[in-house]
């Protein structure tokens, strides 16, 4: 035999026995693999309540208007924080607060879990809400500068500029004394108007009148009322629709299917949609056409739409978005931040009626500052350095996050460990580790996460805002929470955590420190309040209409 034949029969053999070894690795790994998902518990191995029904599972406890606050602070105390909870058709339903688990979820394996998409393409395009993904990457990259500190501390005129409009129309309706004013709706007023004049140059409301004038106010007003009449359909029956049906059938189909409510949504979502076209195609005109004519406009080119548009010019072509992208970001953009912010302001003026103390003591801050730095507006960083008013903020988005629960689908087949064992609801196991098989929804508890009695002690049920001038305690501080912000899930965690989270503190900082100085707020005689639980909580009176409101007693300080 050649020398060149042994050669290449050498390197046959060798081939075989790599072929052969990577095909036994394979198999034992495999082999491992599948022994050992036998071996960790599943999540019916997990402790959690009944279910109320076959067909809807604790979905309407979840989420209940009324009793949703006590369903899940018993998940909390009854079972600890990995349940096991039914969706729809009996489905088994991951939900959590283990701070492990939720780093898994929305840090480790982000992508691995997106969310169910419950109709929101369908409502705000392709925004950031509704990507996954590298696309979702690629917007994200191009929207971080545009909520960069640097631009917030060029927006604080037209933040101010705002709340002057809102503080006058206060003062008129109660220059004669004490009136009674439902504060949500004029929260939610200001924030549409914050976020039209400095996310994109537009203003949506003048401010005068007692009802907001122009159509899209009443549209996003009117939208989550309709949208929470659709929770069902959005939970269960559009996931379905979206993922098997083309986009022109399910127009065709939504059209022609006779359901009031779905034609009211449809019809508003067409008119927001109509309008952000409008005003891209304005700002893009006013931009192509130089600095003097965009120094005209509202915002003046420092708006986060005219800095996108500007940065998304000179971006490179594998970071560019196309135009329905830029327009879908103005839809997500209100509707993420109008109602989250309006909540947060209506939560900390409600909650400061009832504990004069803590707003008269805000106020003696406001005013020491003011007269410290004797102007009559804040600065960016004297507004942040005000450490009561930074308490009063984290200590109500702590205990009443607006949104309570992200739900997430699991992509593929996952193990998802916890901080602490839990009890299997056999009541001898430990379980470090939960399977998770795909397609399983898993419920991130923002609500228990901020309230956990481990983590915060035992007063985390209380509103403290003094626990906020202190050191926390090393059980929060070591506890190594996903949070981008002060520990609280409020803004969730990790890379689909929220954008804007600066921005909306930005916005309720400067509305309370220019009304806590103004104004005095108190309780209403005889109406108490009560919060829902809905996709965004918000106050009602109890035995009223139903109607969302929030009836203060507002007079001069």
């Amino acid at each position: 035999m050649s020398l060149q034949a042994s050669r290449i029969d050498a390197t046959y053999t060798t081939l075989l026995q790599s072929i052969f070894v990577t095909f036994l690795a394979a198999s034992i790994w495999s082999l491992f693999r599948r022994n050992r998902k036998a071996s960790i518990p599943l999540i019916s191995q997990l402790p959690g309540p009944p279910s109320q029904s076959w067909l809807k599972g604790n979905h309407e406890q979840l989420f209940g208007l009324t009793d949703g606050w006590e369903f899940h602070e018993t998940l909390a105390e009854k079972y600890g924080p990995a349940v096991q909870i039914k969706g729809f058709f009996g489905s088994k339903q991951f939900y959590t607060f283990d701070p492990q688990a939720m780093h898994h979820i929305l840090v480790k394996h982000v992508f691995s879990f997106t969310p169910i998409r419950t109709g929101g393409t369908l409502l705000f395009g392709n925004g950031l809400l509704n990507m996954s993904g590298e696309q979702h990457r690629k917007q994200r990259k191009m929207l971080n500068p545009v909520f960069s500190i640097a631009h917030m501390r060029s927006m604080m005129p037209i933040f101010y500029d705002v709340v002057d409009q809102l503080e006058t129309a206060l003062s008129q309706r109660v220059h004669s004394g004490p009136t009674e004013i439902d504060l949500l709706s004029w929260m939610t007023r200001t924030a549409l108007e914050l976020i039209g004049q400095s996310g994109f140059g537009y203003s949506f409301d003048n401010m005068v009148d007692d009802v907001p004038k122009h159509r899209y106010s009443i549209v996003i007003k009117e939208l989550m009322p309709s949208l929470a009449r659709l929770s069902i359909a959005r939970t269960s029956i559009f996931p379905l629709v979206i993922k098997f049906i083309p986009t022109r059938i399910r127009t065709f189909l939504m059209n022609i299917t006779p359901w009031k409510t779905l034609h009211e949504v449809r019809d508003m979502v067409n008119y927001m949609h109509e309008l952000s076209v409008h005003v891209y195609q304005e700002k893009k005109h006013a931009l192509e056409q130089g600095d003097e004519v965009v120094a005209m406009q509202i915002g003046r080119g420092k708006d986060l739409l005219s800095i996108l548009i500007k940065d998304n010019m000179v971006a490179d072509s594998e970071d560019k978005l196309n135009e329905d992208e830029i327009i879908a970001q103005m839809s997500t953009f209100i509707f993420a931040a109008m109602d989250t912010t309006s909540n947060g302001l209506s939560r900390i003026l409600h909650l400061l009626a009832m504990h004069p103390d803590v707003q008269d003591k805000m106020r003696r801050e406001i005013l020491e500052a003011r007269n410290r730095h004797q102007r009559e507006r804040f600065s960016y960083d004297e507004l942040v350095a005000l450490p009561y008013l930074d308490a009063v903020c984290r200590e109500t988005l702590r205990l009443h996050p607006p949104v309570t629960s992200l739900i997430r689908k699991s992509d593929e087949d996952t193990v998802i460990p916890v901080s602490h064992p839990v009890q299997g609801k056999d009541g001898n196991s430990e379980i470090t580790e939960i399977f998770v098989p795909k397609s399983t929804a898993v419920v991130v508890s923002l609500l228990n996460a901020n309230r956990s009695l481990e983590l915060w002690g035992p007063d985390a049920l209380e509103w403290k805002p003094e626990r906020w001038l202190s050191p926390l305690p090393e059980s929060i501080t070591d506890s190594r929470i996903p949070a981008i912000y002060a520990y609280l899930m409020t803004f969730s965690g990790g890379s689909r955590a929220c954008i804007g989270f600066k921005f909306s503190q930005l916005e309720m900082k400067v509305v309370l420190s220019m009304l806590v100085e103004k104004f005095n707020f108190s309780l209403a005689p005889k109406k108490s309040i009560f919060w829902q639980m809905s996709l965004i909580s918000s106050p009602v009176v109890d035995g009223g209409d139903g109607h969302s409101q929030l009836p203060l007693i507002v007079e001069l300080a």
